[in-house]
């Protein structure tokens, strides 16, 4: 009966500790209800209640940061769009370039 009792207490410290741990960890966007060391105070006080209670009322699971995937460049249509108007910037500055060297060119000429 006594190894019960330790592996009941183990598992309370455990639940208590990751339960605390998470609270800290989380975003204080997604806490509800109370403020984050609000529910730190509740986890530590009442070790078996406080952690069930963070985990189905103080923390919002449905919400969050949206997860961001990368994608390869060749996969990403802004990319594919920006490259094309740079090739088109180019070639304009290209053009643009010669045309004043050709422009030095005849005022050069002309002196």
């Amino acid at each position: 009966m006594v190894r019960v009792y330790i592996v009941a207490g183990l598992a309370i410290i455990a639940l208590t500790i990751y339960a605390a741990i998470d609270a800290l960890m989380t975003d204080k966007r997604r806490t509800r209800g109370l403020p984050k060391f609000v529910w730190v105070l509740v986890i530590l006080v009442l070790p078996v209640i406080g952690a069930v209670l963070w985990f189905t009322l103080g923390k919002d699971r449905g919400k969050g940061k949206p997860v961001v995937r990368q994608t390869a460049p060749d996969d990403d249509p802004d990319f594919l769009r920006r490259l094309g108007t740079e090739k088109d910037q180019e070639e304009r500055i290209r053009r643009l370039e010669q045309e004043l060297a050709d422009l030095d060119d005849d005022s050069s000429t002309k002196e």
